[in-house]
């Protein structure tokens, strides 16, 4: 023990002598770690030693965190049972020693302590939360320092004791997971002992409404156990007509804005206290305080919502004209709290809010408490040569699978008349039009071509509605099929078509429907333009009559000086200029024929 006391005395961090001052008191089988009778052992000599520093320093009338303090100029130092309970956390965390050790100390060090040293030792376990809440630590001493903090408030008083007690609290909210059952209430017990006295005989001298001082307090008791009005009905119309009692006095007796701002407690530095105040000389002016009426008002949304509340047994559920009257007298509470100054309807959607938000924890006690911290996934890591599985779908694609699911749940899907509308051009593809201009700034994720079955339907519809636009899905993809009235200027551009680029695509279709001719004649007749099968044939037999006629009148029938054609004629064979001459003849006969011309005059010309 004097080693310890030596040790408190030292200055520097604990790390740099806390474990040599251990192995020199106990002499431990192993250097860095204490055995369990060795730990026991331990703990017995640091809480005899505490007792001791706790004992001295109410002798000498000092405060027991700042016993044995020097007093140093420009120096702040702790006094000897804070540097102990140093050493020992550190020693804990290390794991030098058992975890629980110094939560044991803590407890001890509260029972021999009084209510106001009790809040300079919580000012030191709030100092060291973040070490104590660590998972070594904690999993050892989570029960020590629960049962610590239910004694303080014990001891405390919820009237003078307050803010102490908030702070004990919320300490406890943080030091503790969300998931811990401990902090829970899982069956929604009441605190009925959380009695309201009020008088029961008329004061003498007093003008006062008695009758009705009696029925506003008496919603106290309701208030104090909601779970004793559902399977009563007496008791709930005699609360029902005590509150309307109340709920039209608050009518007839409205707040100004002038009263509002005269009581507002919180522009105010006024310490209020977290009882009624149930004097009958004090009701008419209460019934004058906003701040009054708001407690009395949201106690009535609280435990309307609680008779309301989800998961409940059938047995505890309301009946239908119950929740009619509840759903009546709701109303009539939310209309006056918006009515109440100051910032009447800020006040009112704050309470909803809240109140709707406690929905989510009823739901999570009636789960049984889940946990909310959510382990991470364990990627699995697919084998070398090993094809994902692709999903299965009933009809074959996940959207028709969907359109049959719908039609399962929903008979009357297949005969809706909206089902069957299909909408126009224009309508369909806005979207995509909206997506190719630049100052959207659509992301790539998010643009409809890249929608597979968008992109399909408005294929369709465009095969069925606009040609046109169809066809200029070849040269620009699925961009090009969008009605050029619905792009931008500076979009639009670039998908017209140039003058140069549609004669240059006719001659290509010309090209590409000739028939297959002589590589020396470049004349070539289109397909397209023959009216039918018997036409030509017509032509090709009067064709072979006038082979000879053509050439022997091909120079006459020009009448001048020869062209370019007529020099290759004479440059060649003769039976070259005889297919020649055929292939003309050949031409004119159908151009005759195109013309609207007979047989008859195709052969005048000829011979003229």
């Amino acid at each position: 023990m004097e080693v310890f006391k030596r040790a408190i005395l030292q200055a520097g961090p604990p790390e740099s002598f806390a474990l040599q001052t251990v192995q020199e008191v106990i002499k431990p089988q192993k250097q860095m770690k204490l055995a369990q009778d060795e730990n026991q052992l331990l703990e017995n000599i640091l809480r005899t030693l505490l007792q001791e520093l706790a004992s001295s320093a109410v002798q000498s009338g000092e405060q027991i965190m700042q016993y044995g303090q020097p007093i140093d100029d420009g120096e702040t130092t702790w006094g000897h049972i804070p540097r102990l309970l140093d050493i020992v956390l550190y020693l804990c965390e290390r794991e030098h020693v058992e975890g629980g050790m110094i939560f044991q100390l803590l407890e001890d060090l509260t029972e021999m302590s009084t209510m106001r040293n009790c809040k300079d030792i919580f000012g030191y376990i709030e100092s060291k939360q973040d070490i104590l809440g660590k998972q070594e630590l904690f999993a050892r001493g989570k029960l020590v320092m629960l049962r610590t903090c239910n004694q303080l408030l014990r001891r405390l008083s919820k009237a003078n004791d307050v803010v102490f007690c908030g702070r004990i609290l919320m300490f406890l909210a943080h030091f503790f997971p969300l998931s811990e059952r401990s902090a829970v209430n899982i069956k929604g017990v009441f605190n009925t002992s959380n009695e309201t006295k009020y008088e029961k005989d008329p004061p003498d001298g007093i003008s006062i409404d008695f009758n009705f001082y009696m029925t506003f307090w008496s919603l106290q008791e309701y208030f104090c156990n909601p779970a004793s009005l559902s399977p009563a009905p007496a008791k709930w119309q005699k609360f029902s007509s005590s509150l309307m009692t109340v709920l039209n006095t608050f009518e007839s007796q409205p707040l100004s804005d002038e009263e509002g701002d005269a009581n507002n407690l919180e522009e105010e530095a006024t310490a209020f206290s977290i009882k009624y105040l149930t004097s009958s000389k004090l009701m008419g002016l209460e019934l004058k305080d906003p701040s009054f009426r708001r407690h009395i008002l949201v106690q009535c949304l609280i435990l309307f919502d609680y008779l309301r509340a989800p998961g409940k047994n059938e047995k505890d559920l309301p009946s239908e004209n119950m929740k009619e009257e509840i759903k009546s007298c709701e109303e009539r509470v939310k209309k006056l709290l918006e009515i109440t100054p100051p910032r009447g309807i800020d006040f009112l959607h704050k309470i909803d809010h809240i109140l709707e938000r406690e929905k989510n924890w009823v739901w999570w006690k009636r789960d049984g408490c889940p946990p909310f911290e959510k382990q991470p996934l364990e990627k699995k890591t697919v084998q070398d040569g090993a094809k994902k599985r692709r999903p299965r779908w009933r009809m074959g694609n996940k959207e028709l699978s969907q359109l049959w699911k719908w039609a399962d749940q929903n008979p009357n899907a297949l005969t809706n008349p909206q089902r069957v509308r299909t909408p126009s051009i224009m309508e369909y593809w806005k979207p995509l039009a909206e997506d190719m201009d630049q100052s959207a700034g659509i992301e790539a994720e998010y643009h409809h071509k890249n929608s597979r079955v968008y992109c399909w339907k408005g294929l369709r519809f465009s095969a069925r509605q606009d040609l046109d636009g169809f066809s200029r899905f070849t040269d620009h993809g699925i961009e090009g099929v969008v009605p050029l009235e619905l792009l931008p200027p500076d979009v639009r551009s670039k998908y017209q078509a140039k003058p140069n680029d549609k004669s240059k695509r006719a001659k290509k279709e010309e090209t590409k429907g000739a028939p297959p001719q002589v590589e020396e004649n470049q004349i070539a007749t289109p397909a397209s333009e023959v009216d039918g099968e018997g036409i030509r044939a017509d032509l090709e037999a009067s064709a072979v009559q006038m082979d000879t006629d053509a050439t022997a009148t091909g120079n006459i029938s020009q009448g001048g000086s020869p062209t370019p054609d007529e020099h290759q004629k004479q440059s060649s064979d003769t039976d070259i200029g005889q297919e020649a001459g055929q292939l003309e003849a050949d031409a004119e006969v159908e151009t005759g024929m195109i013309d609207g011309e007979t047989d008859a005059e195709v052969d005048l010309e000829a011979v003229g």
